[in-house]
């Protein structure tokens, strides 16, 4: 029996591989035990015990990017939680570390390689975080979730998903999403989302040009997130939701989405062929426009700045799109010629190199 570590963690972009990969081992090896090391702040703390996995918390610990007291303390805390980390490891006998990023994986990657503990690392960004740049240097065993991916040891295995997207059939779905969502199975349906909190200037572009899309002749399901300011117009064809627990029905539902390019977004996306509008979120090291790259490429997507996605954009270039259901049909194919729907079961095969 091995007993695994699985660590990372803050960010859906970072516990949903993990989780999916823990799924992916106990399928496989359901005699052997999984572990996850997180935070007590970040959302694995509900999500992992959730899905029926123990998880060992160490002190939430982002790296300093600008100097100052974080800085100066900075070096003693990660000391701290290398220690705790080893006591895990030690304590639960520990065979395979796994990380994912984030701010638990940093000491987990340290803590093993003291220990001479074979660890494997997960990046789900086309632009690799602080983490996994600095722990790919010291393991041959690094999967990458999209192929333009720069890393040391890099070797591509897709991105591990949750099975509910994995065994998606989206014809055989089709029917029951558009009962849940109050749709018409019969009309073509555009899925606007921004992730769970939302996207104020998606949000805000599609509200004031919804009406321009319904005359295409198309329904529109928008799930606005968690902060939603939108007053429901009460327009036939749009349907708003603040929350949505049934992605995987949305997606089947879907025959064009507009999103931000998360690489979660992007990898479910390309796997199940819904071809999209990608709008990266205009904050941070500009990694959703990297994770939008290979599907831009294939053809099977269309890339615009947020500043750019306006409600006159959406009538220049998104309407005319929707018109034409042959052009539709295209970006489809080529999305699904950049996604995988086996990510977990490579990620597995690689921790499974590393055990040997």
């Amino acid at each position: 029996m091995t007993t695994y570590l699985l660590a990372g963690g803050g960010t859906a972009g970072h516990v949903n591989p993990l989780l999916a990969t823990a799924d992916a081992i106990r399928q496989r090896e359901p005699e052997s035990t999984v572990l996850v090391l997180g935070t007590r702040e970040g959302l694995e703390s509900r999500l992992v015990p959730a899905r029926g996995y123990r998880l060992l918390t160490i002190a939430r610990l982002p790296f300093p990017r600008r100097p100052g007291r974080a800085a100066l303390t900075f070096p003693n805390r990660f000391r701290q939680a290398v220690v705790q980390t080893e006591r895990y490891l030690l304590d639960h006998r520990v065979d395979v570390v796994v990380g994912f990023g984030g701010y638990a994986s940093a000491p987990a990657y340290r803590a093993a390689r003291r220990l001479r503990v074979p660890f494997v690392i997960h990046e789900a960004n086309a632009k690799p975080g602080i983490a996994n740049r600095w722990g790919a240097r010291s393991t041959p065993f690094v999967g990458v979730a999209f192929r333009q991916t720069r890393l040391p040891h890099a070797t591509w295995v897709g991105m591990p998903l949750r099975r509910e997207i994995e065994e998606l059939d989206r014809h055989a779905a089709r029917a029951e999403a558009a009962r849940l969502f109050g749709l018409d199975p019969a009309k073509p349906t555009l899925l606007v989302t921004g992730g769970s909190t939302g996207a104020r200037s998606i949000n805000a572009t599609v509200s004031e040009a919804v009406a321009h899309i319904i005359g295409a002749g198309w329904q529109v399901l928008h799930i606005a997130g968690a902060k939603n300011e939108l007053v429901d117009p009460g327009l036939a064809d749009y349907h708003l939701l603040n929350y949505c627990d049934r992605m995987e029905l949305a997606i089947a539902v879907a025959d064009l989405a507009v999103a931000r390019s998360g690489s979660g977004t992007v990898s479910e996306l390309a796997a199940v062929g819904v071809p999209a509008v990608f709008v990266p979120y205009p904050v941070g090291n500009g990694e959703q426009r990297f994770n939008a790259a290979d599907a831009v490429a294939a053809g099977g997507a269309i890339l615009v700045a947020d500043a750019e996605f306006t409600p006159g954009w959406v009538r220049t270039t998104l309407v005319p799109l929707l018109r034409n259901p042959a052009a539709v049909a295209d970006l489809a194919q080529r999305i699904l010629s950049v996604g995988t729907r086996d990510g977990a079961s490579r990620m597995v095969d690689l921790v499974e190199r590393a055990r040997r």
